[in-house]
């Protein structure tokens, strides 16, 4: 399919792409306040906390970045019976997102408390606890049963233990034909095998492949490892460096596209989002990369975890 010029032939296709992500959700808090004066009771700033706000953080904020594109996004994830789940609930709806969040009552919702001052992080505090094995093979059920309904899966792993069935997701999805996206986390990456795409960062490949000297190097670790996988390609993004595609056949460069590099938290999601939405739609996987790497421009040039909108979408890719 070519990649459309049209803003309203680009918003079509992507209103009718289905994506289901499944993986770890977090409440993302923010206590923005002003500092002037140091503690007499230690070396510490104080904060006078004038403004909170609460974002959708992790696998949620995945869902929402395909919701704000145009598509039509469902989130399958397990939470803890208190008031951040209701939070989330509430804002996964707000956003237009199918929320399936399974409850354990005997865990608390993963929270990531920020305290920020004059757009400075002073300390983030994070409050988690691993999901029960009962739970996970509830999702592993309500996964098999949703995933004829959605065109892409996207795995959204961050180590807070939703993915236990991670392999099978996988097995379940390519039986189904459905592409498998996977945001990666850890050093073991074989239980990624046979996914269709891998996005890690730079960081999260040194992990897996270990360091290299030269771009020739760098290629040859990352197909390497995608051919060791049985992967179609991996994603690699490189913060300023841009980000780079390597597939069976050919690999693509693109260079970021941010003008003013704000703020990078949740820059992953939204690059993951835009690549699983982009081959919902019916685009190439370097087509869908192109989106990825607008999207992602637009997002790391705002405070915490965001989101980038269709309407902010369309009017970068007009700036080419």
């Amino acid at each position: 399919m070519v990649f459309p010029t049209d803003p309203q032939t680009l918003k079509t296709r992507l209103a009718q792409a289905r994506v289901l992500v499944v993986g770890d959700v977090m409440l993302d808090r923010y206590w923005f306040g002003d500092v002037s004066r140091i503690s007499p009771e230690a070396p510490v700033p104080v904060a006078k906390i004038g403004k909170t706000d609460q974002r959708a953080g992790g696998a949620a904020n995945v869902a929402r970045n395909v919701a704000s594109l145009g598509g039509q996004a469902a989130l399958l994830s397990v939470t803890g019976n208190d008031e951040a789940a209701d939070v989330l609930d509430g804002l996964m709806r707000q956003d237009g997102v199918a929320a399936h969040l399974v409850r354990d009552s005997e865990i608390a919702t993963t929270v990531k408390l920020r305290v920020v001052a004059r757009n400075q992080q002073l300390i983030r505090l994070d409050f988690e606890e691993m999901p029960h094995r009962e739970i996970l093979d509830s999702v592993k059920d309500q996964y098999r049963a949703l995933l004829s309904e959605y065109d892409v899966v996207i795995l959204s792993d961050y180590g807070k233990g939703g993915l236990l069935h991670v392999a099978s997701m996988i097995e379940w999805a390519r039986q189904a034909g459905k592409p498998v996206l996977i945001d990666p986390k850890g050093d073991d990456y074989e239980k990624y095998a046979g996914a269709t795409l891998l996005t890690p960062n730079r960081a999260e490949l040194k992990e897996v492949v270990g360091s290299w000297r030269s771009e020739a190097e760098l290629t040859e670790k990352a197909q390497h490892l995608r051919r060791h996988l049985e992967l179609e390609a991996l994603l690699l993004t490189r913060s300023e460096e841009g980000m780079t595609l390597f597939g069976g056949s050919e690999i693509v460069n693109r260079p970021t596209r941010a003008q003013e590099v704000y703020d990078v938290s949740g820059a992953g999601d939204t690059v993951i989002a835009s690549m699983g939405l982009g081959l919902a739609a019916g685009f190439s996987l370097p087509d869908a990369m192109h989106i990825a790497n607008t999207a992602a421009g637009v997002v790391v040039a705002k405070l915490g975890t965001a989101v980038c909108s269709f309407a902010e979408l369309t009017a970068a890719l007009e700036k080419e």
